[in-house]
């Protein structure tokens, strides 16, 4: 399991969040509509700086992490975050582990 955020989507997170360097971002599971990986949950994001984190990258100066008590959402897969410039949006690609 381990989180990959391209370049590109870190500068977008930088310029939608006003991030600056030295900040840091987490994803963690939340309970909602749905994700490709697990009915009733998907994958939020906060500005906040980490207590316990068990993934990390860092990204043009951003330091993103999952806390240790998320990791059962990645449980099996990759998270690769991409930027797609044809949306000026992010993709969550959940990739299984092989």
């Amino acid at each position: 399991m381990s989180i990959a955020v391209s370049d590109e989507a870190a500068r977008w997170y930088k310029k939608e969040l006003d991030l600056k360097e030295g900040d840091a971002l987490r994803f963690y599971a939340r309970y909602s509509s749905n994700s490709d990986i697990h009915p009733g949950f998907s994958l939020g994001i906060s500005v906040e700086p980490p207590i316990s984190p068990g993934l990390e990258q860092e990204a043009e100066g951003i330091q993103f992490y999952m806390e240790a008590q998320d990791l059962w959402y990645l449980n099996g897969y990759k998270l690769n975050v991409e930027y797609m410039d044809n949306e000026d949006d992010i993709r969550y690609a959940y990739v299984p582990e092989s």
